[in-house]
C-alpha cells in the first residue's frame, strides 16, 4: 500500500471501527477461536463479523444483543456453485442469523463473457436475500482483466446488489488502490466497495478507505484499532 494522505486525525474511531468486518474464514479456525473472534468484534464494536456459513448461528448466538451484525460467504471461494446452490446457501444463512452475504462472482461465466448468466446468478442471489440482507458481489480480481473488472461492477449493479468487493483471500492477490479507484468509479453513488486481503495495518485500512472503500475485510482487527488509540493518545 502507497502512503495516504488520510490520518487518524481525519478520521474517529467510530468511524474506522464502522468501515471493518472482522474476518473469520480460515478452515482450521475451531469453535473456540469463532467465539473468541465474536468476542474481539463486540469489544472492538466493528461493524460485523464474517465467519463461515457452518458458523453462522454460533456467531449469532455470540453477537447478540451487539451492535455487530453477522455476516457470511456464499460460494466461497470459487464462486462455481450452481445458482440453486448459492440461493440455498443465503436462504440458510439468514435463517441462521445472517444479514450480510459475501457472494463470490461465477469467475468462469465472467471469464467467457457470459454475462447474462453472471448477472442472473447475483440477481438470484439478491432476490433471495430480499429486505433481509445486504449483497456483497466478489469479484476475485486477481484473475481479471480492468475492462473485466468494470464489466463485473456494472452487472454487479445491475442486479441489485449493494456492494462490490475486491477479493477472497485464497486467490493469488488481493485488494489494490488502483482497483479500489476503479471500482468506485464504475459503479454510482449507491453502490459501495469492499477491500478485502492484505489490509493488516492501520495505514493500510487509512489508504483504502482513502481510495474509495466504505467496508474493508480484515483479521488483524485489534492490532489496527489499538494503533488508532495509540496514535490519537499520542
Amino acid at each position: 500500500m502507497q502512503p495516504t494522505a488520510l490520518t487518524v486525525q481525519d478520521v474517529s474511531y467510530e468511524q474506522l471501527a464502522g468501515t471493518i468486518d472482522h474476518s473469520l474464514l480460515k478452515p482450521q479456525l475451531t469453535l473456540g477461536d469463532i467465539a473468541a473472534g465474536c468476542e474481539i468484534a463486540a469489544r472492538y464494536e466493528v461493524v460485523s463479523v464474517c465467519v463461515r456459513p457452518v458458523d453462522v448461528a454460533l456467531a449469532a448466538k455470540e453477537l447478540a444483543g451487539s451492535s455487530v451484525a453477522v455476516g457470511t460467504v456464499i460460494s466461497f471461494p470459487h464462486g462455481d456453485s450452481t445458482t440453486a446452490t448459492k440461493v440455498f446457501e443465503s436462504q440458510r444463512a439468514m435463517e441462521d442469523g445472517a444479514v450480510e452475504l459475501d457472494m463470490v462472482i461465477n469467475i468462469g461465466g465472467l471469464l467467457s463473457g457470459a454475462n447474462g448468466m453472471v448477472e442472473d446468478d447475483i440477481r438470484a442471489v439478491v432476490k433471495a436475500a430480499g429486505d433481509g440482507a445486504i449483497v456483497k458481489v466478489i469479484l476475485e480480481n486477481a484473475y481479471l482483466t480492468d475492462e473485466q473488472k468494470v464489466t463485473a461492477c456494472h452487472l454487479a449493479e445491475a442486479a441489485g446488489a449493494h456492494y462490490v468487493k475486491t477479493s477472497t483471500g485464497y486467490a493469488p492477490a488481493g485488494a489494490t488502490l488502483e482497483d479500489l479507484r476503479l471500482m468506485r468509479a464504475s459503479v454510482g453513488p449507491a453502490v459501495r466497495v469492499k477491500a478485502a486481503h492484505g489490509v493488516r495495518t492501520l495505514d493500510a485500512l487509512l489508504a483504502v478507505i482513502e481510495a474509495g472503500a466504505d467496508r474493508c475485510g480484515a483479521t488483524a482487527t485489534a492490532a489496527i484499532l489499538d494503533d488508532y488509540r495509540g496514535r490519537v493518545r499520542a
